[in-house]
């Protein structure tokens, strides 16, 4: 226990509990920290690139994860260490606002602390080391700047989005059809995109997937679908030119708010109280057919009257579908979500050219497509595929794909993959190194070196000789002053990464060298942990 005299010579207790409480502080505190980052960073190091391994992840109640994506691998891990944690807030932060290059930034910042703490070795003061590193990721980011290239694209012209989209998929599990997959989501992106306010809204574009069929068989559907079917088997499975009638009423009597008791003693009061159920049910399903409805969506059920009547009636419908579905249909139909029977108008009808029923296999899957709607700005993208986890990925790759794309609309600036940016930004930061006095241009140095791990990644994941094939690129380069040779991860047979059309957005890259210098800044300046000790 610390103790300390106040003027009065009475001793006070500067830290209670202290015997409780484990203590690390200098140098010690910042090398653990250190380790702790460079282990997280370790993990995702051998899932970068288009040869990464993936990893299976099982949750506490025995779901079964498997994924190369950065940020779900850390979400899913149970991380007890805080500085690890660090580690995962990056990697989720620039899930969420690049989408893409999740692992990268993990790898960039693990790389930073394994160089920092070769220069803590030697003595130079941590904050010395986060200012030179801040120094340095400056200029990497205006290199980056200039070394990108602006490419334009339309409606008619999507080939460069593709490009980009392939990219980011073929270091997925799915990159055997990439280009399929990469075509769906730029289409799906242009279909929601705002091309004038260079403005993409992602929630209208609804990622669904089946188990079942094969990977080739995903498709774009421009309109809505629902995993529910007509709600009486003889109903038809086809409309054309359908009015949609959006409902959040049930479709049943209304009860009265305060306990109710109905006594019935005889048959006739029976019969008048059917009859007025009855009645009440024909009035809803006219009102329906009054106003010119030909199919009913309605979020709640209906009894087997409601629904025997509405077959009759020639009136097919869906029941039980779900409030954030319903404001798809909503916005794709141009309809109005109608909460009251006695509201119920023509103009408040939506509009599809094609509603159909759509059966899968030998199941009795059945699924509702809604399609050629008055507003297609919501569209589908339905997976197939062999099991639930192939679904599951196929849909994180997917995601990673939309961010691309949706960055390329808002900033249509690239730079080349392969990690060619990399080796650019680390031969212009060590040129760079010696403008500086003093001893930031050591941490400058280092930064340069920890730009060149992403590459190195690359080679010793694709099985490359990596010291080897990263020298080879790094001094062709510089021979040729061509920033776009990179590493061949794919044995083409060229480094140069704009014959493989190997591209990556500029602000995915820029926000990675940030995002990273930022948290190593963070762990750099802890130099006291104070934590409850193991009971």
């Amino acid at each position: 226990m610390a103790l300390a005299f106040d003027e009065y010579g009475r001793p006070f207790i500067i830290l209670k509990e202290q015997d409780q409480k484990t203590r690390l502080r200098g140098i010690d505190a910042q090398k653990a920290n250190i380790s702790a980052g460079r282990a997280v960073a370790r993990i995702l190091r051998t899932s970068l690139g288009p040869k990464g391994m993936d990893k299976i992840l099982q949750s506490p109640d025995g779901d079964v994860t498997i994924t190369n994506d950065g940020a779900t691998i850390l979400e899913q891990m149970d991380v007890d260490n805080q500085i690890a944690k660090l580690m995962v807030e990056l990697s989720r932060s620039q899930d969420y606002e690049i989408g893409d290059g999740t692992t990268g930034v993990v790898v960039m910042a693990g790389a930073l602390l394994e160089q920092a703490e070769r220069l803590l070795e030697r003595g130079i003061h941590p904050i010395r080391i986060a200012e030179g590193y801040e120094m340095a990721s400056r200029i990497a980011v205006e290199h980056l700047e200039h070394i990108s290239q602006k490419f334009d694209f339309g409606a008619s012209n999507i080939e460069p989005l593709v490009q980009t989209c392939m990219t980011t998929l073929s270091s997925k599990i799915v990159n055997r059809c990439k280009r399929h997959l990469a075509e769906i989501s730029v289409k799906a992106v242009l279909s929601v995109a705002d091309l004038a306010r260079k403005d993409v809204n992602l929630d209208m574009i609804k990622v669904e997937g089946k188990v079942g069929g094969k990977l080739e068989d995903t498709e774009l559907i421009y309109g809505i679908t629902v995993d529910k079917d007509m709600s009486h088997p003889q109903m038809p499975k086809q409309i054309e030119d359908a009015k949609i009638a959006i409902l959040t009423c049930p479709f049943e009597p209304p009860k009265p708010k305060t306990k109710h008791k109905v006594d019935i003693d005889t048959v006739e009061k029976f019969q008048t109280l059917r009859l007025q159920e009855q009645k009440y049910f024909d009035d809803m399903v006219q009102k329906c057919k009054d106003v010119g409805a030909t199919l009913v969506i309605c979020q709640w059920g209906f009894d087997d009257e409601a629904n025997h009547l509405l077959m009759h009636r020639n009136l097919p419908a869906v029941r039980w579908v779900g409030g954030v579905e319903l404001e798809l249909i909503a916005i794709a139909t141009g309809g109005r979500i109608v909460p009251r029977f006695q509201e119920l108008t023509p103009e408040k009808l939506g509009r599809a050219g094609l509603v159909r029923e759509k059966s899968f296999g030998t199941t009795k899957d059945k699924m509702l497509y809604i399609e050629h709607c008055a507003n297609s700005r919501a569209v589908t993208i339905f997976i197939r595929g062999g099991n639930k986890m192939m679904i599951e990925e196929t849909k994180r790759s997917i995601h990673d794909a939309l961010c691309v794309a949706r960055n390329l609309i808002r900033n249509n600036s690239i730079v080349y993959g392969g990690g060619s940016a990399e080796i650019s930004c680390s031969i212009a930061v060590e040129a760079a190194a010696d403008k500086y006095p003093g001893v930031e241009q050591y941490a400058i140095r280092a930064f340069a070196d920890a730009l060149d791990s992403v590459p190195m990644a690359l080679a010793e994941n694709s099985g490359l000789q990596p010291i080897e094939t990263l020298s080879a690129v790094k001094s062709q380069q510089i021979k040729d002053n061509n920033p776009h040779y990179g590493i061949d991860c794919n044995d083409v047979g060229t480094n140069d990464m704009r014959e493989q059309d190997v591209f990556e957005t500029l602000i995915g890259k820029q926000q990675q060298i940030l995002l990273a210098t930022q948290v190593v800044k963070m762990i750099l300046k802890i130099d006291d942990v104070i934590s409850p000790s193991d009971y």
